[in-house]
């Protein structure tokens, strides 16, 4: 029940002493469990939050209140701005994931909800239970079938720039497969490992699907929810059933997102079922039971240093391949094809793509949506829509940093003082 009285003395007191925060947190917390207070809460909150940047609760708060506006991207950009995510409660974090999700960032929905499970196993919400939760299924549940496999529409045309990268995987994998009978004629097998790394949102996936798309081949997509069961034994059946049914269905492209969960350093794993799942994994790889050959395996990670280095061994994933942030064209064709279907004034996607800089196309996509999001603010309040300008996104570059700069942080230190194979100059390329 609202007490009324209370909070309008909570007020006047703040009235009477404008920069008592105390006045000012006791006031939002008597306000924050009741919506008639949204719209006044996010201006106390904000004006808090100035007080004390660094005050996890009440940017906890703030979140939630943005979830109740519906606020998504806003909630997204206050949330990636607090390193140590465990300093948020954990409903707040479940109401960050089901923005990332309902803004198709998957990768991180699930990586936030896995987190909280993993802290609380027996937390639970419907919307992210149906998405990502383990499946509890027993010891004798097949579950697999030929509904798994797609066969992707898209080719590399379809890549918006990337040329380096689509080469590579041109020479290394997809010749070898056009050409399978030349290839064995000198002992080559067509197949083999891949190994995409990169900053997160710089597109690991589609370039995955579209290599499948350019051989015309099988493409099983699999996730850690997809693997990881609860039962012991079961994960690593689950790994041996995907890698049956592409042998049987070959030529067939098996793409493993967040890989490094899945092959994680022996040493890191610090339970004897991790270990086995990685040992199951390696020998999948190998080829022990049954040969790989017309079978890709393609492995996408944000984290290669987290990577067990026996999966780098020659016929595993020896070919590691650096997908870097678009560059300036890229980033022009992702943003026109983002703002396809929405009212526009004359767009310079040239100027936006250069303010862009170390944008990944899951930035570009937060960038459209906050400057969707302003315009609408404003129409609402003058009942005027107006389309988008260049200076709208332009102003957004201002206050949204790229998210890759995190990420070429711990890569550059990798890169200098950890590179004695050579993994990272790929990185040091691209920094200089």
């Amino acid at each position: 029940m609202i007490n009324k009285e209370e909070i309008e003395q909570l007020k006047q007191a703040l009235a009477a002493s404008p920069n008592n925060n105390y006045i000012r947190t006791m006031l939002i917390k008597k306000m924050q469990h009741h919506s008639e207070f949204l719209d006044e809460m996010e201006g106390l909150l904000q004006e808090a939050i100035r007080s004390e940047p660094n005050n996890i609760e009440l940017k906890s708060i703030l979140i939630d209140t943005y979830f109740k506006q519906k606020k998504r991207s806003a909630c997204i950009v206050l949330a990636e701005a607090i390193a140590d995510k465990s300093q948020i409660p954990l409903d707040t974090r479940a109401r960050i994931a089901k923005c990332y999700l309902r803004e198709n960032n998957r990768d991180a929905a699930r990586n936030l909800y896995q987190g909280i499970v993993q802290e609380n196993a027996t937390y639970e919400d419907e919307e992210l239970d149906s998405a990502f939760r383990m499946r509890a299924s027993t010891p004798d549940d097949d579950g697999m079938d030929g509904s798994l496999f797609t066969k992707p529409n898209i080719k590399f045309a379809d890549v918006g720039g990337m040329d380096d990268v689509k080469r590579e995987i041109d020479l290394k994998i997809i010749k070898p497969l056009e050409n399978a009978e030349l290839f064995a004629s000198y002992g080559k097998k067509a197949g083999g490992g891949i190994l995409l790394y990169g900053p997160p949102g710089c597109g690991k996936t589609f370039i995955a699907k579209a290599t499948a798309g350019e051989i015309n081949a099988n493409f099983i997509n699999i996730g850690l929810e997809d693997v990881l069961d609860m039962w012991y034994g079961n994960s690593e059946k689950n790994l041996n059933k995907f890698f049956t049914l592409a042998r049987q269905h070959k030529p067939c492209v098996i793409f493993i997102d967040e890989v490094d969960a899945l092959g994680a350093k022996r040493s890191d794993a610090r339970q004897s079922g991790g270990k086995n799942v990685i040992h199951q994994f390696l020998s999948e790889m190998d080829g022990i039971a049954a040969s790989n050959d017309g079978v890709l395996v393609i492995g996408a990670t944000n984290a290669p240093w987290h990577v067990d280095s026996a999966f780098r061994r020659p016929g595993r994933f020896d070919r590691i391949i650096f997908v870097p942030p678009p560059d300036e064209k890229s980033k022009e064709k992702i943003i026109e094809l983002k703002l396809e279907g929405k009212p526009l004034s004359s767009i310079d996607y040239k100027k936006i793509a250069k303010k862009t800089l170390g944008y990944s196309g899951a930035d570009i996509n937060a960038m459209i949506d906050i400057a969707v999001e302003k315009i609408l603010e404003e129409a609402m309040e003058t009942g005027v829509p107006k389309p988008i300008a260049t200076n709208d996104l332009l102003e957004v570059t201002k206050k949204h940093p790229a998210s890759t700069v995190d990420w070429f942080t711990t890569a550059k230190n990798y890169a200098l003082f950890a590179n004695k194979s050579g993994l990272y100059d790929a990185v040091l390329k691209y920094l200089k």
